[in-house]
């Protein structure tokens, strides 16, 4: 018998889209969840062992994560869950690369950085896009959440780069993240910006923009911060998330059509 490679769009292929549409709730959500991640980090590693912290973060990524592939479909609260536990455990990988092993933040952002290029550019040749509304098959989801891992990672060092080793501190690192995050929105609006560029950029941008703003909220005064603590800060956002996620359940207002599916006739478009 003939093998016939099945595809995302062939008759009968169980695969549906596996990640929320790009509205202004996803770029809300995903702000909200890079600032509870920073925030949440840093209460665990500063109130339990830092090594205990490290492995707690870990089992419940990868626990995220696997629940995150064995669904057919997107759900939201299964999406976001795996969001936020990748904010948490990157935060933590980003830190303990730093605190650990002493290296500094210019060399772990560097490092990062090209761990995310040489994902992008291993991803762009296996599946020739980028595109988020691409992920319908187990490798491209692969790529996509270990990409995800990488830009959190990413973030978190070179928020902490410019907040300390450059010394701007966390308020003026969010504001230059923050314009940095703008950028590319403002591109593909006025310039027709690539709008795969234009989103993966912004949503590295989103991880030092969240976590130089809960660390601002979050550390003492003498750091630099307001001093609410980073167990407040933690709370508050994870409160607003659960909101948010829940209202997108219920409205379905990020899925690409009533029951997730991928259209049988998808039609062709640049970028995203």
């Amino acid at each position: 018998m003939r093998h016939v490679r099945e595809t995302p769009t062939s008759p009968g292929h169980p695969w549906f889209v596996k990640v929320p549409q790009i509205t202004l709730y996803f770029w809300i959500v995903k702000l909200l969840s890079t600032a509870m991640g920073e925030a949440t980090s840093d209460y665990l590693v500063t109130h339990i062992s830092p090594y205990a912290a490290v492995l707690l973060g870990f089992v419940l990524f990868a626990g995220a994560l696997v629940l995150q592939f064995a669904v057919r479909k997107y759900i939201a609260w299964v999406y976001w869950l795996a969001v936020v536990m990748v904010s948490i455990f990157g935060t933590m990988a980003a830190d303990a690369v730093h605190i650990v092993l002493g290296i500094p933040y210019a060399i772990s952002t560097a490092f990062f950085l090209l761990a995310l290029l040489v994902l992008l550019t291993v991803w762009q040749r296996t599946e020739h896009t980028l595109s988020i509304h691409s992920i319908t098959t187990r490798r491209r989801e692969a790529f996509y959440w270990a990409t995800i891992v990488a830009t959190f990672a990413l973030g978190t060092a070179a928020g902490d780069m410019t907040a300390t080793t450059l010394h701007l501190g966390y308020l003026t690192s969010g504001l230059l993240f923050s314009v940095l995050l703008l950028l590319p929105a403002l591109g593909y609006w006025k310039f027709r910006l690539n709008s795969v560029f234009a989103f993966w950029f912004s949503y590295i941008m989103t991880r030092p923009v969240g976590a130089s703003f809960a660390d601002w909220f979050g550390v003492s005064k003498s750091a630099g911060g307001l001093g609410v603590g980073g167990g407040p800060v933690s709370l508050v956002l994870t409160i607003l998330i659960v909101i948010v996620v829940t209202y997108l359940a219920i409205t379905r207002k990020d899925t690409t059509d009533g029951d997730g599916r991928i259209p049988s006739r998808p039609v062709q478009r640049p970028g995203l």
